[in-house]
């Protein structure tokens, strides 16, 4: 709780491969009063963890996707309609926030407090185009060509090689937490799409509309709902938090240490390992592992959207196939590029 507002941090979920990273900064966080994981996932191995997890810490409320059918990003909109109470701040964070400044969830809620006008705000994270945009428009950081201030560009957003420097270049900001010579104030930023890997909303705000998100979440929360009040959004580029991968860019990401990496540093600001929260997460990887034939052989809790099977599923299906098949050699000009993209 802060200036009476009601502290609520939600994660569509999710991976615990990435969540084992997350949890702890949440959990142990005193202003945080509840964390809302969204179960949005049909990994029966992932949903035994978070269940594990909220049996042993009362913070943790899961909230199963509300139609019962899972269809990845699509069927995300649907949790927004829960996040409506009042005198209430939700702060919303990807399943692969791997790592954040000490202070970055209460420095954002006070931001959110004091910049009531924006209609979402959200930290300068790394590993996000626009973010990446500001930073090197505002000389914190240095790329060899420009790059233009797109959500989904060619370079911050697809690039597998460039995420890899970029969260290297990152990491070796940490020894003395040189990461702060990143700051760079207010940003409002209007009519461009951004991606929402962590945002604060009022759920006095989302009430007005009933939390109903239509369609594509991202395009909704950045632009269209925005433009229609005739409101901006706003990055806070005074806090600092850390996005693991862009679908694109994970295959590459995989082959490198960098999830360790953070997780170390994660796991360190976190008590270490012998902290009550991070030897929970570790029994709770252990323990879905051990139980993985019994916990797979369980009834499913959530349906996808595939296995739905409608008509309109397949045919989607159907037409993506294509796409993915040409999509390895899309991606080879990253995938065996000695490119430099930062100086």
């Amino acid at each position: 709780m802060v200036d009476n507002y009601k502290i609520v941090c939600n994660t569509a979920a999710g991976r615990r491969r990435y969540m084992q990273y997350l949890i702890p900064f949440i959990v142990n966080n005193e202003i945080v009063d509840r964390y809302d994981i969204w179960v949005n996932t049909t990994d029966k191995q992932d949903i035994a963890f978070f269940q594990i997890l909220a049996k042993k810490f009362p913070k943790i409320n899961l909230v199963y996707q509300p139609d019962g059918v899972v269809d990845g990003c699509r069927s995300i909109n649907a949790f927004y309609k829960q996040c409506v109470e009042k005198d209430t701040i939700y702060f919303r964070m990807d399943d692969d926030i791997v790592w954040m400044e000490p202070d970055m969830i209460e420095k954002m809620v006070r931001f959110r407090i004091d910049n009531p006008d924006y209609f979402v705000v959200s930290p300068l994270v790394i590993n996000n185009a626009i973010c990446t945009y500001i930073m090197h428009n505002t000389g914190k950081i240095k790329l060899r060509k420009y790059c233009p201030a797109q959500a989904c560009d060619d370079v911050l957003w697809k690039s597998g090689e460039f995420a890899a420097q970029l969260h290297e270049w990152f990491l070796a900001q940490m020894p003395g937490k040189r990461y702060k010579k990143l700051y760079c104030g207010k940003r409002p930023i209007a009519l461009n799409r951004f991606s929402i890997n962590s945002i604060l909303w009022f759920g006095s705000e989302m009430a007005k509309f009933g939390g109903v998100v239509s369609g594509d979440e991202e395009e909704w929360m950045t632009v269209i709902k925005p433009t229609e009040l005739g409101a901006v959004n706003c990055i806070n580029g005074d806090a600092i938090t850390a996005h693991f991968a862009f679908y694109p860019q994970r295959k590459k990401l995989d082959k490198l240490n960098i999830l360790g990496r953070y997780g170390a540093f994660a796991s360190e600001m976190n008590g270490g390992g012998e902290s009550p929260v991070n030897q929970a997460i570790k029994e709770a990887m252990r323990e879905v592992e051990e139980r993985k034939t019994e916990i797979l052989g369980e009834p499913d809790i959530l349906v996808s959207q595939q296995e739905k099977g409608t008509v309109a599923s397949r045919i989607s299906k159907w037409k993506v196939l294509p796409v993915l098949k040409l999509y390895p050699l899309w991606q080879m000009k990253y995938m065996f590029s000695m490119v430099k993209y930062i100086k």
